[in-house]
């Protein structure tokens, strides 16, 4: 190749989308990883949403409300740090975490449920998952990186083939070659490397990369012997090398950037050769020529960015528009949205360039794992990006196989994209493996909490991989700021670990502050809004404050511990604190060291139990205002203690590593002993599924935190399931509703809400999604069940307590048929604040259950008791088809709408500018305004029209004469020729047949049977474009009938 010879790609420009373009409404992720947060298929996009484990998913190719509808995936307990969706499979997705495991989804066509749970797990790693990537020609090979571990994976059998070892520090990049034969690595210790991980496990080759250790990438180009790497240099500058393998002591030529913190992403496109560099945090986006016959990097275009880019991806080249000289496109992830930017080459016709468009890798892979591990180096199939070829095949992984559809199951049209097969369809696995976090059982086997298995067939296993939590999709959502509490001042923030910060029930928050004589403020749930600047009304304890709570049977009375081992009892006036309380209702004194825990008993009335630093727990009858009861045998700090539900034992957990039961009325002594967390950092307990089990937060020996579960009865066995969640300094503090047998988790400082379903028996835990808050909480606690809002399936609400405010926070579950009862969801709960028994019954031997109570609203009919429906559109009868619209009154429906949309304009209005008009002079100006309007818009509409249709006629005529342009006319219709046939469902151009499917597609697709105009309006598209098509012919045809006679 000549080195004076002229790019094709001189005159590339780039195409910002304009707003319509865009995928909007979401909220991504800035999370500190190697990967690049966003990825593409030729169906769907995936990307990392704010919330933790948690990613977005939303359809590549999308009109109208399709476009906007973003759904979310729960992935892991823990950060998604890298994502790849198979190069042969569009809804198979590999994501990898920092909770150490690599799952495999099978996610469902658009418009269908989401997974309940990932097909295959791999894993668990030493240490966090940081990068992974499937090989380019086979499918069920995937390379993966934890630390300094490079493995290659075979997915179907869940084993590494080989671990790649050598690196001396964490392992920033590992990439397949083109051809799949090589992997490359970059490194923390500033090392490039290569490997033939079917060779050896060594390094074949290595050499000095960038010289800052700072984020590293890699891309292959379309060939085996060179590579582009990005990294910072010593001056902390984005540097971009290309390196040529046959010689890799240094680098082909190398350039310079700018200065940035973030990491240089190379988006590379090996068809092309086209470089396009993307820096997390930056604004721009700079494009190369990657050319090493010319040992250089030809710079092609650079444009800026309308918001800051927080990752970015290429779109496969099979969904480029070609038609329209689209060689590349660049998903660029934003804070609130996704940008599709376009990179074109301008050209006069309209018609495929093959000097732009070579063939590209096709979907089908080249061989099978075993075969490229024995030493195969097949292929993939490349295919012609022309739009008048035939449809390119589709592939379908094994790995996780699709669900079966009903077969009974009736939904509007699914309109195929790109190369996607219309008789393929997905729905979402019935897997029941939900824990994104595996639980390592120390009482049964790992395989029956795991769901790892060994059998291709994952849904063969369902019956052994354990229940599926009806709570997996729970969502958590901060309500309107018109419920808020806020200006709040001068909080206290230093209460001890073993507190919860603050209390509240379901008329008041008490929340200390951080001034002197350990002052509490009451604050009305009843009253939200700003509270005044001027100091608020408190109870002065004297002391600093240890712990707090509020009696749940009498809500207008507060327990107060202090520093001085005294416990002070406030009466609050029923319409609020109005004025400084200096004299409680009663002290109790009998410790000898500072409290730090206060719990009231859950059935009998005035009986409080408190835990000391003198190692005692006491429990004190209010009414008489005396110690009754003194357990001992701790032998270091009490971390919390908690009442069973039947209020006759009670649980302590201790520094001393211990968990143990006690009958208090029994005996000061312990029933029972097992050991407790490693860490003597905190831990709290929570009796759990109806007290048959005990729930232990705290941590493990490397500071870890978890999740302990223990059966009552054995606790000397030990734990029956652990947990590791994740490395952080503040306690879990655990919230149980025992309605759902749901425990919120969270931890003073966190900005994350764990929630688990707590099961007795394996797999013990099952992970619904989490909460997560933009800044941390201070506190968060659980209000009573009565103040949900049953009507919302609203399960669990929450008080979350922020530096200068206090929020609800609702736990709602997604239900179609809201207007029933859903007494799955809310079973009776106890009546809470209406004690079984006194103290004095309860301490001569008494026990009593609590009377019950229905959360069914007046007027609502349980969902168990629901009229089961047939859909709508089933039971339509033969008449309503007759009385359907004719063609031209949908189209018309269709031009209406359209010219509705006109007014829907972001520019200001003419009566926007008319400040200080009078009445009169108003309505004149008004009455002209919707006059000339209407004649503007009419007169716009209609000369718009007039093109519109003088552009088509001028395109038909044009498609008669050259009949072999039909691709050009295509891309000026919008739809190819393949594209209406796959919509209406016609392999040949038949009118009868057309105008058959057409009749039928229109109508399922109504809008009141359950589809939509743009549907619709897709399908009319449709048989225009195949009528076109059908006249295009037959004037071909006449042409070459009267050739003869001329």
């Amino acid at each position: 190749m000549s080195r004076f010879k002229v790019s094709k790609f001189r005159h590339t420009e780039v195409r910002l989308p304009r707003r319509e373009a865009w995928i909007i409404d979401i909220r991504a992720g800035t999370i500190p990883s190697y990967g690049n947060h966003i990825k593409s298929s030729c169906s769907l996009i995936a990307f990392n949403s704010d919330r933790t484990g948690v990613l977005g998913i939303v359809p590549l190719e999308g009109q109208g409300e399709d476009k906007r509808h973003v759904t979310y995936l729960g992935c892991h307990s823990d950060l998604v740090t890298d994502l790849d969706f198979s190069p042969f499979d569009d809804f198979l997705l590999a994501t990898g975490s920092a909770d150490r495991t690599i799952k495999i989804w099978r996610l469902p066509a658009p418009g269908q449920a989401l997974p309940s749970g990932p097909g295959l797990v791999l894993g668990p790693e030493d240490t966090k998952v940081e990068v992974l990537q499937f090989h380019p020609t086979v499918d069920g090979i995937l390379v993966s990186t934890a630390g300094t571990a490079v493995k290659v994976w075979d997915v179907a059998q869940q084993q590494p083939l080989t671990e790649l070892v050598a690196h001396g520090d964490v392992v920033q990049g590992a990439v397949w070659s083109r051809d799949g034969a090589l992997v490359s690595t970059t490194c923390k210790d500033k090392q490039l490397r290569i490997f033939d991980p079917r060779a050896k496990p060594e390094a074949s080759q290595s050499t000095q990369g960038h010289e800052n250790s700072k984020d590293s990438r890699l891309a292959w180009t379309g060939t085996q012997e060179h590579l582009v790497s990005t990294g910072f240099n010593q001056m902390r500058e984005h540097e971009v090398k290309l390196w040529d393998t046959r010689h890799f002591s240094s680098a082909l030529t190398s350039l310079t950037l700018d200065t940035s913190p973030g990491s240089l992403m190379p988006l590379l496109d090996p068809d092309s050769g086209l470089l396009v560099l993307a820096g997390k945090g930056g604004s721009q986006l700079y494009c190369y020529e990657v050319a090493p016959q010319q040992l250089a990097l030809s710079p092609v275009t650079q444009c800026f960015l309308d918001s800051v880019l927080r990752g970015a991806a290429l779109v496969p080249r099979r969904m480029l528009a070609v038609m329209g000289c689209e060689v590349l496109r660049v998903l660029q992830l934003s804070d609130t949205a996704i940008m599709p930017i376009s990179y074109h080459v301008p050209r006069k016709a309209v018609e495929f360039y093959e000097d732009l468009f070579p063939d590209a890798a096709g979907c089908v892979p080249a061989s099978e794992p075993h075969a490229w591990w024995a030493g195969s180096n097949r292929q993939v199939q490349r295919i012609s990006l022309n739009p008048t070829c035939p449809p390119h095949p589709s592939f379908t992984s094994h790995l996780v196989p699709p669900a079966e559809p009903s077969p009974n199951a009736a939904r509007p049209v699914e309109l195929p994209t790109g190369d996607e097969d219309p008789s393929e369809g997905f729905s979402s696995p019935s897997s029941s493996l939900i824990s994104p976090s595996t639980p390592s059982s120390l009482g049964p086997s790992l395989s029956s909490t795991s769901g790892i298995g060994t059998s291709p067939s994952q849904r063969s296993l369902q019956s052994l991989l354990g229940p599926s939590s009806k709570f997996r999709h729970a969502q958590g959502t901060v309500l309107h700021r018109d419920s808020h509490i806020t200006n709040l001042k001068g909080l206290n923030l230093t209460t001890p670990g073993e507190s919860n910060g603050f209390c509240a029930n379901q008329l008041r928050v008490a929340v200390p502050l951080l001034s002197s004589g350990g002052q509490v403020a009451v604050l009305e749930l009843q009253k939200p809004g700003r509270l005044p600047d001027t100091a608020l009304p408190t109870l002065q304890n004297g002391t600093a404050v240890t712990d707090l709570a509020w009696d749940p049977f009498d809500p207008h009375r507060l327990a107060v511990a202090g520093e001085d081992a005294r416990i002070r009892l406030w009466r609050v006036p029923p319409e609020g604190l109005k004025e400084v309380l200096t004299t409680p209702e009663a002290v109790l004194t009998g410790h000898t060291e500072k409290i730090y825990s206060l719990c009231f008993h859950p059935l009998a009335a005035d009986l409080l139990a408190s835990s000391s630093y003198d190692l005692t727990v006491r429990i004190w009858d209010l009414q008489a205002g005396v110690e009754r009861l003194r357990l001992q045998g701790h032998r270091d700090q009490i971390f919390g203690l908690a009442w069973s539900p039947n209020g006759q034992q009670l649980a302590t957990v201790c520094k001393d590593g211990c968990l143990r039961i006690y009958e208090p009325r029994s005996g000061p002594e312990p029933l029972q002993e097992g050991p407790g967390p490693e860490g003597a950092r905190g831990a709290r307990v929570v009796w759990v599924c109806d007290g048959r089990c005990l729930l232990v937060s705290g941590f493990d020996s490397q500071s870890e935190r978890q999740l302990l579960l223990y059966s009552a009865e054995a606790l000397a066995g030990g734990p029956l399931a652990v947990l590791g969640l994740d490395v952080a300094p503040s306690t879990l503090l655990p919230s149980y509703d025992p309605d759902t047998s749901l425990v919120l988790l969270t931890g003073k400082g966190d900005t994350r809400v764990f929630l688990y379903e707590l099961l007795p028996e394996a797999p013990f835990f099952l992970e619904c999604n989490s909460f997560t808050s933009p800044d941390p909480h201070k506190g968060f606690v659980l209000l009573p069940k009565t103040e949900c809002d049953v009507r919302q399936v609203e399960f669990a609400r929450c008080l979350r307590l922020r530096q200068t405010s206090l929020e609800p926070v609702a736990f709602r579950l997604p239900r179609v048929r809201k207007e029933f009862f859903q007494d799955d969801v809310f079973p009776d709960t106890a009546v809470s604040w209406e004690p079984a028994v006194s103290a004095k019954a309860w301490l001569g031997g008494a026990n009593r259950q609590p009377r019950l109570l229905s959360l069914q609203p007046p007027g609502m009919i349980p969902v168990s008791q629901a009229p089961r429906e047939a859909p709508t559109r089933k039971a339509l009868s033969s008449a309503h088809y007759l009385e359907e619209k004719s063609d031209e009154q949908k189209k018309e429906e269709l031009l209406n709408a359209m010219v509705a949309k006109l007014g829907n304009r972001e520019d200001p209005l003419p009566q926007d500018s008319f400040e200080g008009v009078d009445e009169d002079e108003w309505a004149k100006y008004l009455a002209q305004i919707i006059v000339m309007g209407a004649q503007v818009v009419g007169r716009a509409f209609a000369r718009a029209l007039r093109q519109e249709f003088a552009a088509s006629r001028a395109a038909a005529d044009a498609r008669g004469r050259a009949g072999h342009q039909s691709a050009a006319a295509s891309n000026l219709s919008g739809l190819s020729l393949q594209e209406a046939q796959q919509i209406l469902n016609v392999s040949k151009l038949n009118p009868e047949e057309i105008q058959k499917n057409y009749q039928h597609l229109f109508k399922v697709n109504d809008k009141s049977v359950g589809g939509s105009f743009y549907l619709q309006s897709k399908v009319v598209r449709a048989k225009e474009r195949l009528e076109e098509e059908l006249r295009i012919q037959a004037q071909e045809n006449r042409e070459k009938e009267q050739r003869p006679q001329t």
